[in-house]
């Protein structure tokens, strides 16, 4: 296998990226080579555990079978959270950061949930600049209104899918007592 190199852009050798990408051509992979010229602009370097994060998922898929297989590994990671969350979006718990926590996964290697991960945090930042520009009574009854709805859902889905009528009990409970 043949690995053209050019010139990276001032990097200090011992740097781990470079260290972890002479370790992976040793070993056969094939890695991806920096091609502007070193008086090219360089991108800020990611230091501590993303740099390494950054690093890792590079050699990972300098390898078409790592490639693959990181595809599906996040793939089914990211089903997984994501599932859970809707699971847990009815009852009360962190359903929507966990759908949230789930696109961030399924983010790390495919673009379209990137895409849909920045519009969503356009959207939640813009609805929170909105909401703190409001006066506190506006506020508290938006707070009102998310937990009568929170709890309207909860009461459904105890209702029609355990069977369990919170209401009926609590007001026969009223009664009797």
């Amino acid at each position: 296998m043949v690995t053209r190199e050019t010139p990276v852009a001032s990097r200090a050798p011992g740097d781990p990226p470079e260290d972890a990408a002479r370790t992976a051509r040793n070993r056969g992979y094939e890695v991806p080579v920096d091609r502007r010229s070193p008086a090219a602009p360089t991108a800020p370097r990611r230091r501590g555990w993303r740099g390494r994060l950054h690093t890792t998922l590079d050699l990972i898929r300098a390898n078409p079978t790592g490639r693959v297989t990181l595809k599906i590994f996040i793939g089914i990671l990211g089903a997984v959270v994501v599932t859970v969350g809707i699971a847990l979006i009815p009852l009360p718990g962190p359903g929507w950061l966990l759908v949230i926590a789930g696109l961030g996964v399924w983010a790390v290697e495919f673009h379209w949930a990137r895409r849909l991960l920045a519009f969503t945090r356009r959207h939640v930042n813009a609805w929170t600049r909105w909401v703190t520009s409001r006066s506190l009574p506006v506020r508290f009854v938006l707070g009102l209104v998310g937990l009568v709805f929170v709890s309207v859902v909860v009461w459904l889905s105890l209702k029609y899918s355990l069977g369990i009528d919170v209401v009926a009990r609590a007001l026969h409970y009223l009664a009797t007592h």
